[in-house]
């Protein structure tokens, strides 16, 4: 039975648009030339009239609410250098039909095929330059133009494998290219997590739509990576500059989607010309490197010897032909505004006929003539035009803007770009607008659009869509992201159903384990300590309670048992009057960094349950107060921190990387046991520390039921140092940091038995064959430093 679905009254259509309006000479995505609706928005808007403008919102804050959810953010660098900012994800989908796509998806193949061509020119023969299609200084004085990969060919025959272009549509209606975007191409990753939040908002509309998937376009160049790899069962990496790029939240999801191994420029080396990855495995090999940092930092031998984020030799495994780096180095020449000024002519040289998509028009400025035509046209630009345009004049030269007479040098401090000479300045057009909803209202905003491509083995590849820039009331025509633009799903709309498609395969494909043991040496650490921050943090929370309880009970009075606990506690850093010291929120903030390097790693439940656990944290200590009610807020944390423990140890994958985790959650737990035992049993400890020893070791109950009498030293030893069936005991994680060890691999040339593994379990068996008296305060005292000194023989072993 097919399903009935409410749609609009012409009065309900006319609510929704009453505010929509289209600027004269501008295209709109919306609305035709002749002011009707475009077949394929209408089915669209009609279900969207149904909604009040209350359940408008409400559906798209259920979008807002899955990024949030998802740990989606980008880093903005303005006033707050580097600071996170959530997804701006924009209130509507923009629709385009299926046809119109193919058109736009064959022009973007022939001007990829077109830029492939002229890589593979300038960074050889260079018969551009030699026949006149391009000016020397603009090749030579392109700052991305890289000297030592010239005559370097790729090892897979290609400079180009994943590419994508922002496109506009110019008042005439035609599409046109804004931009070329070669070097690493961002914003696949945000499109996907995109596409998840606006199916959130508008998940009945988009199940009877037949919407293109994307994920046959990232399985196809999956696919296409690993088959590029070398036969020596080498890896496909994704290679990041690291957490604090404005990206690297995609960086981990992309890798995390496809399933493939994160790196940064120090997980690797190479080492006779084959580049090499660090694991806790040993070295292995890389043969196919998705990059996503720009070209001159790849190597600080040979490039950018500022670098901190490169690999030294990349570029001499490039030329050995070891590695496949996607793009190829140097590529970024290609995304020069200049260079879109000779394109046209060398489409006419190569292709025998102008490009099916044009590019914006450009002027090359190298020369006094054309500096003069760009200058007589200012008078029809903007200052934020001019601001958003690399123009060529000296600082202080004065010109004519808006019809004001500006000194160039206040109007746009780079008038001197780093390529020299090598400039160009772009025509100023209108951008066509799309809808967007705003008050429960459709209003038309700026907007352009990125499409990705990928080759595979076939040829290019077109994603079925994309993201879309939308900009704001009041931004002008700027529709940059950093400057508050937002972002919207691009939903293709076909003419029949469209298939259930995931990045699964599919039956009867070939099945294969993946490498168990290729973690990065940088992953293992930040998972060792990872779970060390989080153990240390519980260990706080329930010394700290058991302080506050007493203080609930006693009052501020100058007992010896509290003024005694509270110089304890100072030792661990943590200050007795703050409910929840900095010291303890602190340890909550370092987990969330660690998990942070490793989000590719890392679900995205977990994420969600250690960012709650850190709001929560911070949120407790500004409005606690010693005593009862900081208890209560120790108690909350507890139950939150917990919950993030069990979540992660429950529900993650068994593989090299969870043992790490848990070999630093055991190290931590089995060094703060046994230090807190040290303290609280020594001559010094005065009545009521063994109760102290025993509550913050979680182990009351187990003490009740074990022994007849009440506490004393020996018992508090037994229970918290030797029970072999105690979680809480120094016996209990040397036994469980010890069976970790045995499925750590060894590394090459370190014998039968690791170092570490022979200390643990010279540890465990002292341990095990032990009797409390046998443990006097200069044995427990050695313990505690034995175990303190596990940490660096683990670094020492498996994490160099």
């Amino acid at each position: 039975m097919s399903e009935t679905v409410r749609t609009g009254t012409r009065e309900d259509l006319g609510r929704l648009m009453a505010d929509y309006r289209v600027e004269p000479g501008v295209a709109d995505e919306l609305l035709d030339t002749s002011g009707n609706i475009r077949p394929v928005w209408r089915p669209f808007l009609e279900e969207l009239a149904t909604l009040s403008p209350e359940q408008l919102d409400r559906n798209i804050a259920k979008g807002q609410q899955y990024l949030r959810d998802a740990g989606v953010y980008f880093r903005h660098y303005g006033e707050e250098s580097g600071a996170e900012r959530d997804w701006p994800l924009g209130s509507l989908p923009l629709l385009i039909g299926n046809d119109e796509w193919q058109q736009i998806g064959a022009a973007l193949i022939e001007r990829a095929d077109l830029l492939e061509r002229v890589a593979a020119d300038i960074y050889g023969p260079n018969d551009l330059v030699a026949q006149g299609l391009l000016p020397p200084e603009l090749v030579m004085g392109n700052s991305e133009w890289l000297r030592p990969l010239v005559g370097i060919r790729p090892q897979s025959g290609n400079f180009l494998h994943f590419v994508a272009f922002d496109i506009g549509r110019g008042p005439d209606g035609n599409w046109w290219v804004l931009g070329d975007r070669m070097q690493a191409p961002s914003g696949a990753g945000f499109a996907l997590e995109t596409r998840m939040a606006t199916v959130r908002s508008f998940a009945d509309t988009k199940a009877r739509a037949n919407v293109q998937r994307l994920a046959s376009f990232f399985r196809a160049f999956r696919d296409a990576l690993n088959g590029l790899r070398g036969p020596d069962r080498s890896r496909a990496a994704i290679l990041t500059p690291g957490p604090l790029n404005d990206t690297y939240f995609e960086h981990a999801y992309i890798a995390r989607y496809l399933g493939m191994m994160l790196v940064e420029g120090e997980d690797l080396t190479v080492q006779n010309g084959q580049l090499l990855v660090r694991t806790a495995s040993g070295l292995q090999p890389i043969s196919v490197l998705w990059r996503r940092l720009d070209s001159q930092w790849a190597d600080p031998l040979e490039l950018n010897s500022a670098s901190r984020i490169g690999t030294p030799g990349m570029v001499s495994a490039l030329r050995g032909g070891s590695v496949t780096m996607i793009n190829a180095l140097g590529t970024g020449a290609l995304e020069a505004r200049a260079l879109m000024a000779f394109i046209p002519r060398i489409a006419r040289h190569l292709n025998g006929h102008p490009l099916a998509m044009p590019n914006i028009a450009t002027w090359w400025c190298g020369s006094q003539a054309e500096r003069d035509y760009v200058k007589e046209n200012l008078h029809r630009m903007t200052i934020d035009q001019a601001l958003s345009t690399r123009l060529p004049f000296d600082h202080g030269e004065d010109v004519v803007i808006g019809g004001r007479t500006v000194t160039g040098g206040k109007v746009n401090p780079a008038w001197i770009d780093q390529m020299g000479k090598s400039l160009a300045a772009q025509e100023i057009v209108s951008l066509s607008t799309a809808p967007a909803l705003e008050d429960g209202r459709l209003v038309s905003r700026p907007m352009s659009l990125r499409v990705f491509l990928a080759r595979t083995p076939q040829g290019w590849i077109v994603a079925p869509g994309g993201f879309a820039r939308i900009g704001h009331a009041g931004q002008g025509t700027s529709i940059s992201v950093q400057r508050g633009g937002s972002v919207c799903d691009v939903w293709v709309m076909g003419d029949r159903p469209v298939e259930e498609d995931t990045l699964l395969r599919t039956e009867g494909s070939a099945k294969r384990r993946r490498f168990s043991n290729s973690l990065p040496t940088r992953a293992a650490d930040n998972l060792f300590w990872l779970g060390r921050y989080i153990e240390r943090a519980e260990q706080k929370v329930r010394m700290v309670r058991s302080y506050h309880l007493r203080l609930a009970e006693q009052g501020d009075a100058k007992l010896p048992l509290t003024t005694y606990f509270r110089k304890y506690l100072k030792g661990l850093g943590l200050k007795p009057d703050e409910p929840l010291p900095a010291s303890l929120i602190n340890d909550i903030r370092a987990a969330k960094t660690s998990a942070g390097r490793i989000q590719d790693r890392f679900s995205v439940d977990g994420w969600s349950a250690l960012v709650d656990l850190l709001d929560t944290a911070e949120a407790l200590a500004g409005s606690a107060s010693p005593g009862d009610d900081a208890v209560r807020a120790q108690n909350q944390l507890l139950r939150k921190l917990s919950g993030f423990s069990g979540l992660i140890h429950e529900n993650m994958y068994r593989f090299i990387g969870w043992r790490f985790l848990s070999i630093g959650r055991s190290m931590e737990r089995a060094w703060a046991t046994a230090n807190s035992v040290v303290a609280l049993t020594g001559p010094k400890a005065p009545d009521g520390s063994y109760e102290i020893a025993i509550e913050a070791g979680d182990s009351v109950m187990t003490h009740r039921r074990r022994y007849v009498v009440s506490d004393s030293r020996e018992t508090v030893i037994d229970l918290l140092m030797l029970d072999a069936m105690n979680p809480r005991s120094v016996l209990y994680q040397l036994s469980e940091i010890h069976a970790h060890l045995k499925y750590l691999p060894i590394p090459a040339g370190g014998g039968e038995m690791t170092p570490l593994r022979r200390e643990v379990m010279k540890l465990e068996t002292r341990l095990a064959v032990a009797e409390p008296p046998d443990l006097d305060q200069a044995a427990l005292e050695e313990i505690a430093n034995q175990v303190a000194g596990l940490s660096g023989l683990l670094a020492q072993t498996h994490l160099r």
